[in-house]
């Protein structure tokens, strides 16, 4: 058979019709079920238990990671390994979330009865209201579509993505009900760069003790100089007897005092620092440190206490380090 692109496209651009169609026609057949689903859920003690197979138990797999990423406790169970043992994974105070086109797949018809003996709650995922699944549920969800997108209308193809459009239909009524919030998102991706943005504070990047460089205002020039170097951080704070930070100097200021060719050598550190130098505190978000650097066009900040001390210092490759920027 001769290959023909534009064919080829066409019956790209059919499954995108067929799939959006099968999509939007959940929304008109989305009833009371749904609502009474959610509900279900934010009372429950135990968790969520997906079930499906084939091309139903990948769907349900990745509806479990979507529901257990976004605050609601998930897991998913394979009904095959549940006839040999993992049943013993579902409790009473679980839900079972059953996911199958046709309603009559009988690895997952046998659990049923013993789903429902133990008494978690049963809910169906299912395209067929009238199929064993269906009458076994204590809820069903309509995920029926009209055709597949396969030529031969045999291939889940229309039906697993309505099965997916409901499942994040789901986890996000359920998130939005919690009020769950950035913050909680990051906690279940802290290897993510949302998750290092939002759970990272200054104080888990900052230098701290003798990385900080620092000088009394007394300090002499040549002092101030040697504080310079430490650490490669390019500046230095100047503090006062109790710590309290009284300004900065950094490696610019000392380019700018050299190209007006003033005598230093007489200088202290109170003669030549930079007063009231940006700062940020330690509780702070790393990404907010970031961001008031790029408002304000440095590249370092010191952190003080809620008393004005100097407890740190931070600067962009201490960011880039931990990837934060």
């Amino acid at each position: 058979m001769t290959f023909d692109a534009e064919r080829a496209l066409q019956r790209a651009r059919d499954t995108f019709d067929i799939e959006a169609a099968a999509v939007a026609g959940l929304k008109d057949r989305l009833g009371a079920s749904f609502g009474q689903t959610v509900g279900r859920i934010l009372a429950l003690r135990g968790r969520v238990v997906v079930m499906g197979i084939g091309k139903s138990g990948h769907v349900g797999r990745k509806i479990a990671a979507t529901l257990a990423s976004t605050g609601t406790p998930a897991f998913f169970v394979h009904p095959a390994e549940a006839s040999h043992g993992d049943l013993g994974m579902i409790t009473a105070d679980d839900l079972v979330l059953a996911v199958s086109n046709s309603g009559e797949v009988e690895e997952l018809a046998v659990l049923l009865p013993l789903i429902k003996r133990l008494g978690a709650v049963l809910v169906a995922v299912t395209g067929r209201a009238g199929s064993t699944l269906a009458r076994h549920a204590d809820l069903v969800l309509d995920s029926g579509v009209e055709k597949e997108a396969c030529p031969l209308n045999l291939a889940p193809t229309a039906s697993t993505t309505a099965q997916i459009a409901l499942g994040d239909a789901l986890a996000v009524a359920l998130l939005d009900a919690r009020g769950f919030r950035q913050e909680d998102f990051a906690r279940s991706h802290p290897g993510g760069a949302l998750g290092r943005r939002l759970l990272t504070h200054v104080s888990d990047v900052m230098r701290s003790g003798d990385a900080v460089p620092r000088v009394a205002p007394k300090a002499t020039f040549g002092e101030v100089i040697r504080a310079l170097s430490v650490g490669g951080f390019g500046a230095t704070g100047v503090v006062d007897a109790q710590g309290r930070l009284a300004g900065i100097f950094t490696d610019g200021d000392l380019r700018r005092l050299v190209e007006t060719g003033a005598d230093l050598r007489g200088q202290t550190a109170a003669d030549v620092l930079h007063p009231h130098p940006r700062t940020v505190r330690a509780e702070a978000l790393a990404v907010e440190a970031a961001q008031l650097m790029e408002q304000h066009g440095i590249t370092r900040l010191l952190v003080t206490n809620a008393d004005g001390r100097l407890v740190g210092a931070i600067n962009s490759s201490d960011l880039l380090r931990a990837k934060v920027i």
